[in-house]
């Protein structure tokens, strides 16, 4: 099976190229730990979406380290490679995650797992996933109780998971989101209310097949010829392309439930609160304190 890391992204928010920020002990980064849970999981195939001018760095550092134990592979996110030919195109940001998706169509077959690479999702959901892959046909995404992903920096969005029998309805975006006098609280309309700090929520940790790339190029194709859409500035978004199949009875989507910490770069400072974490799972004997060294 095929882990998928979406690895485009700017970091506007972060600063600089995230991704590649060293979190651990012996100069890993976020995407490491990811790569270590997969292989754990018996993921055989890691492929990770990247903009052209990022080959190098990639290469000469994650690339480097794991060749010896995994298959690798780059796609770029290319801003030409468009399913219609648009008669301006003087955009310079990818076009989101629904974008990135559409960049693997021709090379991936079957299940495969697509996340973030600079987003710390921890082993439980890596073996969760494989394991319910390996056993069912449908869809599905590790939900994370919303107080395990908060941010000590600031509010954070986040995708609420609404679900029947253990299957996704709907993801409502919640906006700031943060602990307001002991209660966790999001903004709706400039109105603050209280939210379940137990909610399930995504943070793009799906488990797919490559039927959604038929559906994918569809979605992508209405949203570029939408006079509504700001070619320049609005994004086209993987979790829009979910619901749209779920709304059309196309799939149907398992919520994994998972009690593990979730840690997403959205500051500066949440940096350090992720290296104190990988500390802690250090200690606790979950990874060695140098992850790639040869036994």
């Amino acid at each position: 099976m095929d882990l998928v890391i979406m690895a485009a992204g700017m970091g506007s928010r972060f600063g600089g190229l995230k991704q590649t920020q060293a979190v651990g002990h012996n100069g890993e980064f976020i995407i490491d730990y990811s790569i270590y849970d997969a292989i754990k999981a018996g993921f055989k195939r890691i492929i990770f979406i990247i903009r052209k001018e990022n080959l190098d760095i990639f290469e000469e550092t994650i690339g480097k380290r794991i060749k010896n134990y995994i298959e690798v592979l780059y796609v770029f996110q290319d801003m030409s490679n468009l399913p219609i030919k648009l008669e301006r195109n003087e955009r310079v940001k990818p076009w989101g995650t629904g974008h990135a998706l559409l960049s693997i169509k021709d090379i991936v077959k079957g299940k495969f797992v697509i996340i973030n690479a600079d987003d710390f999702y921890g082993r439980d959901a890596f073996l969760q996933m494989a394991n319910y892959l390996k056993n069912n046909d449908n869809y599905a995404l590790v939900g994370y109780k919303l107080i395990n992903t908060l941010s000590k920096n600031g509010c954070v969005s986040r995708g609420v998971c609404s679900y029947k029998d253990g299957f996704l309805d709907r993801l409502n975006e919640r906006l700031g989101v943060q602990i307001r006098n002991d209660e966790l609280t999001y903004i709706e309309n400039d109105e603050i209310k209280v939210i379940d700090k137990n909610s399930n929520v995504s943070v793009n940790f799906f488990g797919l097949d490559d039927q959604i790339f038929k559906y994918a190029e569809q979605y992508f194709i209405q949203f570029l010829t939408n006079p509504d859409t700001d070619l320049l500035k609005s994004e086209f978004y993987l979790p829009v392309i979910i619901q749209n199949m779920i709304d059309a009875n196309i799939i149907k989507m398992k919520v994994i439930e998972t009690n593990d910490i979730f840690c997403g770069i959205t500051y500066k400072e949440d940096l350090d609160e992720l290296k104190r974490h990988i500390d802690n799972l250090i200690i606790d004997g979950i990874y060695p304190e140098n992850l790639w060294q040869k036994n």
